[in-house]
């Protein structure tokens, strides 16, 4: 063994370690352990940034920004809502909510998937009295198996396509992993409509500030268009809409109000509607009902065009010039640029026009303003935004756009008309570029740590192979199975994969034992390509921690899950991939070596 073979040991042993460690974050490390490189000599300076400019690194922020813009079309929830009512039941909504987010994660990265579906899962939880621990980790379960099929639905298999390419010189496709990964997602789909009878019903979901936020029930005023095409045109219709969520507290018509109206009311074009719920509830009642959202003082006009509108939250100070006031008499838009759009008051149902509710202290309201405005305002008028946290109510939705833009992706991909990364970083700019989301937006469905950590664990994995680490574990590895049939030695990468990720994140597991696993190909003479899919399908699902991958930490608290929930339903899951998954694999990519 060379000096810088063992440096590069060194180097990545030392990593591990600290994942395993737990005390500080992955995304610290991974910068650490990028410099600890350079430093000792194993990571060259001119290739030390290359993992920022990766393909990697860019398919998958391009498909984390896909799936932010799909959850903000609403189109997941529009084609759910003939079922959602007919789910009744734990037994009828585990497979169906299972089943749609394992669907979802084919098209678009998993956790994207899993974050536009569990919203919908906690609703039915709450509508029918479900218990949220049975829905969500069979959801989080289904996400990664879902991921399984294609090459953006999760990092590893990105991560194994770009090794590929560096060994073999041509990349995995779009659907190579489809053959493998649609068996494993039928039948994980089948085993989780079953054993979610494992989980506890009695886990209390942990509340955490953003959730006790959005349960303030906010009042807010719409305007029904003259132009209106009713998709419900009675009080009671409107009610269903909001599936309970939110209610019309008055009708206002020709200056006359009508609290509390009947629920036959008709409901007639101008007619506008005091209506109050949490801010999800109301937006999507304006949404779906079609109706047009009033500001308490003048209609907001940007004096810049490429200034982008806000809608923000915040509290009323104690010293906030507004107490005492309404939106009319001081007169928001004239003095500070912005508009009022909702108010929630603490014990207190309000049902006047909402251009005439006299502020007072500790009122939360809704701001609509310019990106540059609105921090002057608040300062200005001296309110508390709520932890940064943005609220949407009844903004423009791309239902088509989305879909539209990612299946052109797709299709280019799979016909070879343009490279991975070039498609999705193109779906990505023109869903920016078309509204479907905001630039600001965009920059949030970044997940920072998740980018900077393989970013920066590229070239530091890359150091093993580079110093000939990874033949020589290969040949160590070959010696220790060599007399052991081919299918046990595939299955035994799948298992090794599957130990480390839920201490080192699936995307860290991957650049570090796929090269491993190629090089072990080679020396017992073997096939790389099973190989490669063993490690890809194993650090892929992790079923075992809620650490090792964003779905499983998604799903904690919501859930209210113990570590140990996530062994108690996942173990048999792990079992039942690595037995059905290691033939899958020698089945479709054959293990003798062309």
């Amino acid at each position: 063994m060379t000096q810088q073979q063992i440096l590069a040991f060194a180097l990545v042993g030392a990593t591990i370690a600290a994942f395993i460690w737990g005390r500080f974050r992955y995304d610290l490390i991974a910068l650490i352990a990028l410099l600890a490189g350079i430093v000792m000599g194993v990571v060259p300076a001119k290739e030390a940034f290359a993992g920022f400019s990766n393909d990697i690194t860019v398919i998958i922020a391009s498909a984390l920004v896909v799936s932010a813009a799909f959850a903000r079309s609403g189109v997941i929830e529009a084609a759910l809502r003939p079922i959602l009512p007919r789910l009744k039941t734990e037994r009828s909504q585990v497979p169906v909510l299972t089943a749609a987010v394992t669907l979802l994660s084919m098209a678009t990265k998993n956790v994207g998937a899993l974050a536009i579906l569990m919203p919908v899962a906690l609703q039915i939880s709450r509508r029918t009295g479900s218990s949220p621990s049975r829905l969500l980790m069979p959801m989080s379960f289904g996400a990664l198996l879902g991921g399984l099929v294609t090459l953006v639905g999760t990092s590893p298999n990105i991560i194994v396509s770009q090794v590929r390419e560096e060994i073999l010189g041509k990349p995995f496709g779009m659907y190579d992993y489809a053959p493998v990964g649609l068996v494993l997602a039928g039948l994980g789909i089948v085993f989780l409509s079953l054993a979610y009878r494992i989980l506890s019903p009695n886990r209390q979901p942990q509340v955490n500030i953003e959730a006790a936020l959005a349960a303030n029930a906010y009042f807010t005023e719409v305007e029904v268009p003259e132009d209106w095409t009713p998709p419900a045109d009675r009080i009671k219709d409107l009610h269903a809409l909001a599936e309970g969520e939110a209610r019309v507290m008055a009708l206002l018509r020709k200056g006359a109000r009508k609290a509390n109206p009947h629920p036959n009311t008709r409901i007639l074009p101008g007619d506008t509607l005091l209506i109050e719920g949490e801010p999800q509830a109301l937006d999507h009642l304006i949404v779906r009902a079609k109706l047009r959202l009033t500001r308490a003082d003048k209609p907001l006009a940007m004096e810049e065009p490429t200034e982008e509108v806000r809608v923000i939250e915040a509290v009323v100070g104690a010293e906030s010039s507004l107490i005492g006031k309404s939106a009319q008499q001081f007169d928001l838009h004239g003095q500070h640029g912005v508009n009022l759009l909702a108010v929630s008051r603490s014990g207190f149902r309000l049902s006047q026009h909402l251009g005439r509710v006299k502020l007072r202290s500790g009122d939360m309201i809704v701001l609509q303003g310019g990106e540059r405005s609105l921090p002057a305002a608040l300062q200005g008028l001296g309110l508390l935004p709520l932890a940064e946290r943005e609220v949407r109510l009844g903004g423009i939705r791309h239902k088509v756009a989305p879909v539209a833009i990612l299946a052109a992706a797709m299709v280019l991909v799979a016909f070879g008309a343009a490279p991975v990364a070039v498609a999705f970083f193109g779906a990505a700019a023109l869903l920016v570029a078309i509204g479907a989301i905001r630039m600001r937006e965009a920059y949030g469905a970044l997940d920072g740590p998740v980018l900077v950590l393989i970013a920066a664990l590229i070239p530091v994995s890359d150091a093993i192979q580079t110093t000939g680490g990874a033949d020589l574990i290969g040949t160590w590895l070959s010696t220790l199975f060599h007399a052991m049939p081919p299918m046990l030695t595939l299955g035994a990468m799948m298992a090794v994969a599957m130990a480390a990720t839920p201490f080192l994140n699936n995307a860290a597991t991957v650049l570090i034992v796929a090269p491993i696993g190629a090089s072990l190909a080679a020396k017992l003479h073997l096939a790389p390509d099973p190989f490669l899919m063993a490690v890809a399908v194993g650090a892929a699902c992790d079923f075992l921690t809620p650490i090792g991958h964003q779905c499983n930490t998604l799903v904690m608290g919501p859930g209210g899950y113990r570590f140990g929930d996530y062994p108690r339903l996942g173990a048999p899951l792990t079992l039942l991939v690595l037995v059905v998954g290691t033939p899958l694999i020698a089945l479709f990519w054959p293990l003798a070596s062309r």
